[in-house]
């Protein structure tokens, strides 16, 4: 799956989960609007971790030289792309991660403690979030936005924090569910160990598409990564959170009532 549907699905399954939207928000999480926002900034970033395996993903050109470099570690260390990265351990990390993030706080002398682990995180995959979607033309601009959502989110609504490990494990996983629904699918959920499917059934069809000979699952309702349905799937998800953005921004100014009836 191409990292703008990656970024696009995160974000929508973000929405799902916390928006109150009549119809199109299943509330299980409900959260004020700027929980709903930021979250989805989030969501969206951390929906292009897993990728941080591959060298030309998203995330390796967020800082010159050390994007590549990291990229190719990660890479290495999880044993190539769609690998450990993608894998139900890697998820297991990225959740302890997250929540050790927020353990991070700093006292400050007239404005209390500062959760400064959240507000970094959430300035980090804000930025990968928002140059995904190309609604930031250059790094720095992306940067720039993503720096000024988490200082925003820690200085003048520091309550909001308590939320930022879960959009950071939904966005992960719901990559990983992306990637699944593409020929290449992803790793079992018994990896590092890998099992193979025996010779008969790599020749048994329908079987060989979703027990691949690599030892990878998937259910190929997408095709190839890139594929037109991926596309259009991408462009339903984004229709979906542009019309859950604005009944968010209505109800942050009091006019909810006027979208749900």
């Amino acid at each position: 799956m191409m990292g703008i549907t990656h970024a696009t699905s995160g974000a929508a399954a973000w929405i799902a989960v916390t928006s109150t939207m009549p119809v199109l928000g299943l509330g299980v999480y409900p959260l004020d609007p700027v929980g709903v926002l930021a979250g989805t900034a989030v969501a969206a970033g951390a929906a292009l971790l897993p990728d941080a395996d591959h060298h030309s993903a998203t995330i390796s050109h967020s800082v010159p030289v050390l994007g590549r470099l990291a990229a190719r570690t990660i890479g290495t260390i999880s044993g190539g792309h769609r690998q450990g990265a993608h894998s139900a351990v890697a998820v297991v990390v990225i959740m302890v991660l997250a929540w050790a993030l927020t353990l991070i706080r700093v006292p400050v002398e007239g404005a209390g403690t500062i959760a400064i682990g959240a507000g970094v995180g959430t300035a980090v995959l804000t930025c990968f979030g928002l140059k995904a979607r190309d609604f930031a033309k250059s790094w720095f601009a992306a940067w720039v936005a993503g720096a000024a959502v988490g200082a925003a989110i820690v200085v003048f609504a520091p309550e909001q924090v308590a939320w930022f490990p879960l959009a950071v494990t939904l966005g992960f996983v719901v990559h990983l569910l992306g990637d699944y629904l593409t020929t290449g699918g992803v790793p079992s959920v018994l990896w590092p160990q890998v099992i193979r499917p025996p010779e008969r059934f790599r020749e048994t069809p329908v079987v060989n598409r979703m027990w691949l000979a690599s030892g990878h699952v998937s259910l190929p309702l997408l095709g190839d990564t890139g594929s037109f349905r991926e596309t259009l799937l991408g462009a339903a998800l984004g229709l979906y959170c542009l019309a859950n953005f604005g009944y968010e921004c209505l109800r942050m100014m009091g006019f909810a009532p006027l979208v749900g009836g």
